[in-house]
């Protein structure tokens, strides 16, 4: 009888859960914090965007990203909340951008205190994220979160000029993945690496297998705007067709099924955003795209290779490969 393969995420929380478990909860104290450290409706606005949740992948990894048997320093918390804060801070500027409702099954800042208000404490975030990082006394640490920052918006500036450009390569979307999403999971691998006295090769490897898990992220997550139960996701199937953000399924099904152009570059009504989810889905563009973000993951495990004298790798293999499972 064949049975039920484990998740890599189920294999990883039943293997190392318990010892990374502290160290995300003295991170979300430390969160916790700076979401309270602003008085009136700043404060207000800054806690309701940090307790909305989330993954906390990129902190995770700065600690999964420590030296083999050195212990978890203060320079790790703090480059875990500051990479945190620099995430929620992009999420909270993006929906703006997009005049979005909803974010993670619940109003956005924005939505729930006004644009004023959401871009206030977005700015908030980002400036704090500094601040905390800072204080390590690492110029290293600031250059790595300054490039991720520039990064990330070079990327958002890529992603509004390409709206609705139906002739993207695929190649200008990976690009701009890895502006947008990769650099700042390179950043969260290179402090845990940094922050332990990791050689600079190994700092090197680690946040190059950071910015391809990031890559296969964002792929797993732009196959979930096609396909996520709205239960789950937090937002309604086709999101990114509706902001006229053109994500490689769509690319790779226009190229499958000419039709698919045709309808996504007309005036969208809710039917006909449901019509091109079922017509990317049927085109097989999502397979071809899963096939890619589990390139991506397969790469990022290479690079582990060269690291298993410096970093534990088997927890790192498993959050790779946990990316192409997600469901929400």
């Amino acid at each position: 009888m064949t049975g039920t393969r484990t998740s890599a995420l189920d294999r990883f929380k039943e293997a190392y859960w318990p010892r990374y478990k502290p160290h995300l909860q003295e991170c979300e104290l430390r969160l916790t914090g700076v979401t309270c450290r602003p008085e009136g409706t700043l404060g207000e606005a800054c806690v309701h965007t940090l307790s909305a949740g989330g993954k906390r992948l990129r902190p995770l990894l700065v600690f999964l990203s420590s030296r083999k048997g050195s212990g978890i320093i203060d320079a790790h918390y703090a480059a875990a909340a500051a990479v945190e804060l620099v995430h929620s801070a992009t999420l909270v500027h993006d929906d703006i951008l997009d005049g979005a409702a909803l974010r993670r099954g619940r109003p956005t800042l924005a939505a729930a205190y006004g644009t004023p208000f959401g871009t206030a404490a977005g700015d908030y975030l980002f400036a704090t994220a500094f601040e905390i990082l800072a204080n390590t006394g690492s110029p290293a640490a600031i250059a790595a979160l300054s490039r991720a920052g520039l990064d990330l918006s070079l990327g958002e500036l890529s992603q509004r000029e390409q709206e609705g450009d139906f002739d993207l390569t695929p190649e200008s979307y990976i690009k701009r993945c890895r502006l947008k999403t990769s650099s700042l999971f390179a950043a969260a691998c290179r402090f845990g690496a940094l922050f332990s006295g990791c050689p600079e090769e190994a700092v090197a490897a680690i946040g190059e297998f950071g910015a391809r898990v990031g890559l296969a992220f964002q792929i797993a997550d732009d196959i979930l705007d096609f396909t996520g139960d709205p239960a789950s996701t937090g937002k309604r199937a086709g999101a990114d067709l509706r902001d006229g953000t053109v994500t490689l399924p769509l690319l790779l099904a226009m190229r499958r099924d000419r039709s698919i152009r045709k309808l996504a570059s007309g005036s969208l009504e809710e039917d006909g955003i449901d019509e091109i989810c079922g017509l990317v889905a049927a085109s097989g563009a999502l397979e071809e795209a899963r096939a890619q973000g589990e390139a991506c993951v397969r790469q990022a495990k290479e690079m582990l290779a060269g690291l298993s004298v410096e970093l534990e790798t088997e927890p790192l293999a498993m959050i790779a490969e946990s990316t192409m499972e997600r469901k929400a």
